[in-house]
């Protein structure tokens, strides 16, 4: 029997479904790019870094399915930032699972679970990856993370979802993302030639099977920090990417004592969880607090200076006791005079500014705290951020941090740096770019709302000034926890 005979009588020997599998490997081995070629050696994660229209989603539907197909009775995980982009996406779109693995191979898709049985035993299954309290419990074989640097709580989720690789010998993750400079996408790059391997993948790799009229459209972004990230899917520094940049905020120095202050504002954005005590189950964003003191230069012109900011996962009891804390806070110094005898020099005492005014979102777990510390007699100011996203919020109040009115006090430490408690909310505010572009902006949030009181209330406005020179006094007032 000569080989041509041989093959032939193996492929009649094989069962229909054996043959239907090898036909649809073949027909996709023949038409995939080299980027959609998995990456040889060993490895645990494949981190499929690619421009929009790459093809990175057809990869993943492809190699998955073929696990899945290849591999009976195993059980694999499928998850994306929002239910939409789930199924009508990762399943139901034009290059998901459910047009990438033949029909022949398919017990059952059910819509309501996300979920695909195949008729050898194996279960894809879908799991969003807006709560990622929903990864604890199931285990898998291995799985296809799609957009994770849009996952809004991608540290949380990919923990606990990692816990769940746990069946057979080697489990497998595919993520296939156009990156954002977020802190998973940085962690994974950081552990490449490890567990971890990359690709990279560029819009233009996969141009011939575009529309043209998207072509026409994304290619206008070409030259630009945006088309870096979109078209090449270069990892951005984050602050290119954000709307504020770092060296607009001036810097107090460490050996300066602070300035007379005319105006407090405590600015809360309020996460608490349900269950008292407990700080690890129910909401998974931080409270966070950003305090702001007003003061004046020559002429009256105002700046503004960041005297104590915060975020924490805080249970209801302790939040509530955290800002009653907070309010008792004295910041820079304030002469206030005792007595004025009828002859000789005024007797003058030091005295810290607390803060004027509490400002409380008027959401929901805001409105809830409002209401239990107005029951101890403490009155908060809600505050109606309107109908603008985060990002519009970021825009409008850019003006005065790039006109140079908004101070941070520098580090004793680290010569030309903001204080270390200061750090989060600056990396915040200047690499935000948009929803999921950073894991947590908390922090901003606080930030923005109370520089948008100021402005709202006319106590600053967006004009170039000179760098203020406020009197400064002899000596320091000993309550200020923030000066050297």
């Amino acid at each position: 029997m000569d080989d041509t005979s041989r093959a032939q009588a193996i492929w009649s020997a094989m069962p229909a479904h054996e043959r239907q599998i090898f036909e649809w490997q073949a027909s996709w081995f023949g038409k995939r790019l080299p980027h959609q070629i998995p990456p040889g050696g060993d490895w645990t994660i494949w981190l499929l870094l690619a421009g929009r229209g790459a093809g990175k989603t057809r990869t993943a539907a492809e190699v998955l399915g073929s696990w899945a197909c290849l591999q009976p009775g195993t059980r694999w995980l499928v998850s994306a930032p929002t239910y939409g982009d789930l199924l009508g996406v990762c399943f139901e779109g034009e290059s998901g699972l459910l047009n990438s693995i033949p029909r022949e191979q398919m017990d059952a898709f059910n819509k309501s679970d996300v979920e695909i049985k195949l008729k050898n035993g194996s279960l894809i299954k879908g799991i969003t990856a807006e709560k990622p309290e929903r990864f604890r419990g199931p285990q898998f074989h291995g799985g296809w993370l799609d957009e994770l640097a849009a996952w809004q709580y991608a540290d949380e989720a990919f923990d606990l979802l990692m816990f769940g690789m746990r069946l057979g010998a080697q489990p497998r993750l595919i993520c296939t993302t156009t990156p954002k400079p977020n802190q998973i996408i940085r962690k994974l790059l950081a552990r490449e030639g490890k567990d971890v391997r990359v690709t990279r993948a560029t819009t233009y790799d996969n141009l011939a099977n575009l529309a043209p009229t998207f072509r026409d459209q994304i290619l206008r972004y070409e030259g630009t920090t945006i088309g870096r990230q979109e078209i090449y899917a270069e990892v951005i520094n984050p602050e290119e990417m954000g709307v504020i940049k770092k060296s607009w905020f001036q810097i107090w120095p460490h050996d300066r004592p602070l300035p007379e202050l005319e105006f407090i504002v405590m600015s809360l954005d309020t996460a608490f969880t349900e269950e008292t005590g407990n700080t690890t189950k129910g909401d998974p964003d931080y409270s966070a607090c950003a305090v702001w003191g007003v003061f004046s230069g020559p002429k009256r012109k105002r700046s503004i200076i960041l005297l104590d900011c915060w975020q924490d996962r805080l249970g209801f009891p302790d939040l509530i006791k955290r800002t009653k804390t907070e309010l008792k806070a004295v910041y820079a110094p304030r002469e206030r005079a005792l007595f004025k005898p009828l002859v000789g020099p005024t007797y003058m005492e030091d005295s810290g500014r607390k803060p004027d005014i509490l400002l409380i979102e008027d959401k929901g777990s805001g409105i809830s705290l409002r209401q239990a510390l107005s029951r101890e007699g403490i009155v908060a100011a809600p505050y109606n951020p309107g109908r603008a996203g985060k990002l519009d919020r970021l825009h409008a109040i850019s003006p005065i941090v790039a006109a140079g009115h908004v101070w941070v006090v520098e580090s004793d430490k680290l010569p030309g740096q903001p204080k270390t408690w200061a750090q989060p909310l600056i990396e915040q505010m200047c690499t935000f770019s948009g929803s999921g572009s950073i894991d947590h902006d908390d922090l901003m949030d606080a930030a923005v709302q109370g520089l948008r009181y100021l402005i709202d209330r006319d106590m600053i406005h967006a004009t170039k000034i000179d760098p203020p020179d406020p009197v400064i006094r002899d000596t320091r007032f000993k309550g200020n926890p923030y000066a050297a």
